[in-house]
């Protein structure tokens, strides 16, 4: 919310639970749906940002829920070293994950924030 602000555009929550997306952005009179996900595991130098669901509970049923790129507009993606991306959803494709740091999603790399809150205790990904 606050790269979006930064960049002067009115930002809203849903109020309860919203499975599409997770904040609307009023960015120069267009309507955004944003999808946010975040990430602390980096696999061969890159980071890994998981893009379903699986469920969440212990009760799990053994069905995977993918983003549905129709279903909102851009994806926010916040790694925990601070690099940032807001991808179009057209862009993000509809496997599982995303592979962040590399060519394929550079172009849309926005300047870094602050480290997630944890990554700067866990000795093992603040080596890295």
């Amino acid at each position: 919310m606050q790269w979006l602000a930064g960049r002067g555009a009115v930002v809203a929550v849903p109020v309860g639970r919203s499975p599409d997306w997770d904040l609307i952005a009023d960015l120069g009179g267009q309507i955004l749906r944003i999808q946010v996900k975040t990430s602390s595991f980096r696999r061969d130098g890159r980071w890994e940002v998981t893009l379903c669901t699986r469920g969440g509970n212990q009760s799990w049923n053994g069905l995977v829920k993918r983003l549905d790129p129709s279903r909102f507009d851009h994806l926010y993606a916040h790694v925990a070293d601070g690099r940032r991306w807001f991808i179009p959803a057209v862009d993000v494709g509809g496997g599982s994950k995303l592979l962040l740091g590399g060519p394929k999603y550079a172009r849309f790399e926005v300047e870094p924030g602050l480290p997630l809150p944890d990554f700067a205790a866990d000795a093992s990904v603040a080596a890295l």
